[in-house]
Parts: C-alpha cells; sequence; structure tokens
C-alpha cells in the first residue's frame, strides 16, 4: 500500500503539503491540490481516517442506535437516516441493541471509543443516563421516534397521540363498541402516548374505556400473536383491535383467522407505522403512516447542524401521522 510518503516523494512536495491537501486545510495553489490528488489517486493510495480525525477533530460519521433491525419500521428509518447522512457527506455506524441495556451501553461507549461525531438514538430506554452520559461529554446526540421528558437534547418524532386517537376513531366510526390495543412497554412514551390517543377517541365515542382491552406484549409478530389470544379469550372479546405497530397487527391478523374468525368481516385490525408489510399483509393493512422519510431527514439535519456548531437551542420537531385505509377494517359485525 502507498503511504503519505510515497505520495510527497512522486508528487514533488513535502509530506506537510499532501497532509493539507487531505484534509482541505492550510494555504496551496489549487494547481498543487489537483497535481497532489492526481497522484493519490495513480498511486491508489487512501487516507488513515483516523490520522485525519485526529487532524480534524472529525471523523464525519455518526452513529445510529436502534432497538432491532428486524422490526422493518426501525430498518426504514435507518435506510432514511443513512440516505440523508450520505447527502451531507456523512457515514452512519448501526448498532441494534435488541431492547438490551446493557447491550446499549456497550455500543453507546464503543461509538465514543471510534470517535462519532453525534450519535442518533432509537432506543425505548428505560431512563435518560446514557443519554446524559453523552450530554455531558459535549457529544452532539439527537433522538428519533422516541422522546425524553427531563432532558433537552433535539427530538424528532411522530405525535403518538393523534395516532392512536386515529386509529381508534375510525374504528369507532365503524361501529366497533369492544376495541382493544396491543401496545409496547408503556413505559416507552410512544406507545404510552398511542393508548392515551386511544383512550381519548374511545371517550369522544362515547364508549367506555376497559382495561382488560389494554394488552401488552413484546413488539414482534409472536408478541401481538399471544396478546390475541388473550383478547379473545375473553367473555366479551373484542369486534375490533388496534395494534401499536405493524408487527403486532399482523399477529392479530393471523390469530383471528386460526380462530375462525374473517377479517374484516368479524375482526378488524388497524396497526401503526406503514411498513412494507402493510400493503403485503392479506388483506393490505389499514395502519397509520409514519413519515418515515421525514424523520430520518430532520434528525440528520438537527445532528449534523449541532456538529457543525450551527445551531444553538435545542429543537423538537413533531411530525403528524395520517391513516391509511385498507382492508383490514370494516363495520362491526351484527
Amino acid at each position: 500500500m502507498a503511504t503519505i510518503y510515497d505520495v510527497a516523494k512522486e508528487a514533488g512536495v513535502s509530506i506537510a503539503t499532501v497532509s493539507k491537501v487531505i484534509n482541505e486545510t492550510g494555504r496551496i495553489s489549487e494547481q498543487t491540490r489537483k497535481h497532489v490528488r492526481a497522484v493519490m489517486k495513480e498511486l491508489d493510495y487512501q487516507p488513515s481516517l483516523v490520522a485525519s480525525a485526529l487532524t480534524k477533530k472529525r471523523t464525519n460519521t455518526i452513529g445510529l442506535m436502534l432497538p432491532d433491525l428486524s422490526n422493518l419500521f426501525f430498518a426504514e428509518v435507518a435506510r432514511s437516516v443513512e440516505d440523508r447522512a450520505h447527502e451531507k457527506g456523512y457515514n452512519v455506524v448501526i448498532c441494534s441493541t435488541d431492547n438490551d441495556a446493557g447491550k446499549e451501553e456497550k455500543y453507546l461507549a464503543w461509538l465514543r471509543q471510534k470517535r462519532v461525531d453525534g450519535i442518533v438514538l432509537a432506543t425505548g430506554m428505560q431512563s435518560d443516563k446514557s443519554v446524559k452520559s453523552l450530554l455531558d461529554a459535549r457529544l452532539p446526540v439527537a433522538l428519533v421516534a422516541r422522546e425524553s421528558q427531563r432532558l433537552a437534547v433535539d427530538t424528532v418524532r411522530v405525535d403518538d397521540f393523534l395516532g392512536g386517537y386515529l386509529a381508534a376513531s375510525h374504528l369507532a366510526q365503524l361501529g366497533h363498541e369492544r376495541i382493544a390495543v396491543i401496545a409496547e412497554n408503556l413505559r416507552v412514551s410512544s406507545s404510552r402516548e398511542r393508548v392515551e390517543g386511544y383512550k381519548k377517541a374511545l371517550e369522544e365515542a362515547g364508549l367506555p374505556f376497559d382495561e382488560s382491552l389494554v394488552a401488552v406484549s413484546s413488539f414482534d409478530i409472536e408478541g401481538g400473536k399471544e396478546a390475541t389470544r388473550r383478547l379473545l379469550a375473553l367473555d366479551r372479546p373484542p369486534t375490533a383491535i388496534f395494534a401499536c405497530n405493524d408487527l403486532l397487527a399482523i399477529g392479530c391478523i393471523q390469530v383471528g383467522r386460526a380462530t375462525g374468525r374473517s377479517v374484516p368481516s368479524q375482526l378488524s385490525v388497524v396497526g401503526f407505522d406503514n411498513t412494507l408489510i402493510a400493503s403485503l399483509a392479506e388483506p393490505p393493512l389499514t395502519t397509520v403512516a409514519q413519515p418515515i422519510p421525514d424523520l430520518g431527514r430532520h434528525v440528520v439535519d438537527l445532528i449534523t447542524q449541532e456538529i457543525d456548531g450551527g445551531k444553538q437551542a435545542k429543537q423538537r420537531v413533531v411530525l403528524v401521522p395520517e391513516l391509511v385505509l385498507r382492508g383490514s377494517t370494516g363495520p362491526a359485525p351484527r
């Protein structure tokens, strides 16, 4: 492999000049810059990112912490973050924590050791300890699809309360009176807000809130299936279910069919996120759409502005969800 010394010798310049060209610093004529770059290309010289980072105190790298890449919502968020970061000249290092607090702490320490310029967090952390440690270290940090009530931190999220309200209102308008909700961990702000929106819609529709119709499960298809079995085993089972993500909703549909219930004529199901799986489901899933490309674009813009020193105040961006009607919801059965 060619070294910086080889480039300097071949170009007939000093090592310092080559370094300035690599790091885009110093007063060097454009002719010299072009000449040195041409020699670097000819020798296939690859500058050391570590050395460049030490010089510029920048790695042009953003860490992205996700709870689970097998969840299509977070996979699509990762893609939107990566696309926007690429447009702005940044690389993205993705870490999936599997909702394991210990794994999250290890990844955060590893990202700091790798000298990333900032970290975007999408994990459902149970405390603000991790975020506070990053802020105390003056490392730019932003939250996406999550929120901290106690810390001033850049945040980009959807209006989860409105999303839950839209889902439950739609089912109430179809005449359903026994409407259940399947949520993830209610200590996570997004899940909690969606359930609160659901309760508000019931209240406005004149329907009583029944604690037995609230099921909490893991966030995957199996969790949705297990929760649906519990709900359908009630003495007065629901005729409609609002699932707080699309994977849970797919589990609902599968169990509904397995128990002899036709969807939507005997059981209506609404999901949340509008991931690719929603349109591929059978029947296609009615769901609350999150503007995923906008989530990625906004959070990358916020964190790169802070990295560049162009932003003083922390910002909170709340995006508006939209109900997408498909074939999994219909009028309440008689």
